[in-house]
């Protein structure tokens, strides 16, 4: 690996024996990774063939001058994070991690990006074998499939744009407190799958998951956001309003739940299981 400069893209340009163009970045910590990767911090390292280490690594997405996708990985998280905070705002900053903070250099790209960098050719994996041998090969999950990386990035959607997914959600739907309601509250439909995932997620209360299968982010005033993940399910929520929930066996389906009686202490509860993220 080699050093990094001003690219033209999102970022600037990691060399692997060539430049590599930034086009975006994530952050994967214990409190805050992309979904597509797996149900918890842990599981995320392993499908990147990552130690999972404490601090988290970066992640920067790009081309080479072949217009090769890679995804280099780094060990600066907090360059990363001020980089993807600054996007988001809709500012300019050069991402120019150390050559040594370069963990690995894997080939493609785990998300689909609509962006390429000027100037090389369109987008494509690299080719086969030389170094490239026994590292993780990233894709973007398949279109028109559903399973467990389809649900954790609809998931990881809804919690990016819950004002427009609250809106569009009807109340009105939601059952009256009964005998068969689930231990989170009202639910709509009363589906025995989100019966299930709520039933797990106070499990969690009584024997905490591994790392990163709660999560919390900033919503608004004292609320939060929290991202909860399980064997088939997802769930989000904020902790002063409803929770959605995503399932394995409901295909693109977006099922809510009603704050009820009980689902305020349980987003309590797993809000204070989750490491802290701004």
């Amino acid at each position: 690996m080699a050093d990094v400069d001003d690219g033209g893209g999102s970022g600037g340009a990691v060399e692997t024996g060539d430049s590599l163009y930034v086009l975006t970045a994530m952050v994967l910590t214990p409190g805050r990774f992309p979904g597509v990767f797996g149900d918890d911090y842990p599981a995320a390292c392993a499908a990147l063939g990552l130690v999972p280490a404490a601090d988290g690594y970066g992640l920067v997405l790009g081309q080479d001058g072949a217009g090769a996708r890679w995804t280099v990985v780094v060990d600066d998280v907090p360059l990363v994070a001020v980089a993807v905070a600054a996007w988001d705002c809709g500012m300019e900053y050069d991402l120019s991690p150390r050559e040594e903070a370069v963990v690995a250099a894997l080939p493609g790209w785990p998300v689909e990006l609509a962006v390429q960098a000027p100037g090389v050719p369109a987008p494509h994996d690299p080719e086969p074998g030389g170094d490239l041998a026994g590292l993780p090969r990233l894709a973007p999950p398949a279109a028109g499939r559903w399973g467990g990386p389809q649900r954790r990035l609809g998931a990881d959607e809804i919690a990016l744009r819950w004002a427009e997914w609250r809106r569009e959600t009807d109340t009105s739907e939601f059952t009256s407190p009964g005998p068969e309601q689930g231990e989170g509250g009202e639910l709509t439909h009363a589906h025995p799958g989100v019966r299930r995932a709520l039933s797990e997620a106070h499990g969690y209360l009584r024997s905490p998951p591994p790392p990163g299968r709660v999560r919390s982010a900033f919503a608004s005033g004292e609320a939060r956001t929290l991202r909860v993940d399980g064997p088939g399910w997802s769930l989000v929520a904020r902790t002063d309003d409803i929770a959605f929930v995503l399932l394995d066996e409901e295909p693109a389906q977006v099922l809510p739940v009603g704050r009820g009686a009980r689902l305020p202490a349980l987003l309590e509860g797993l809000a204070a299981l989750a490491p802290r993220e701004s």
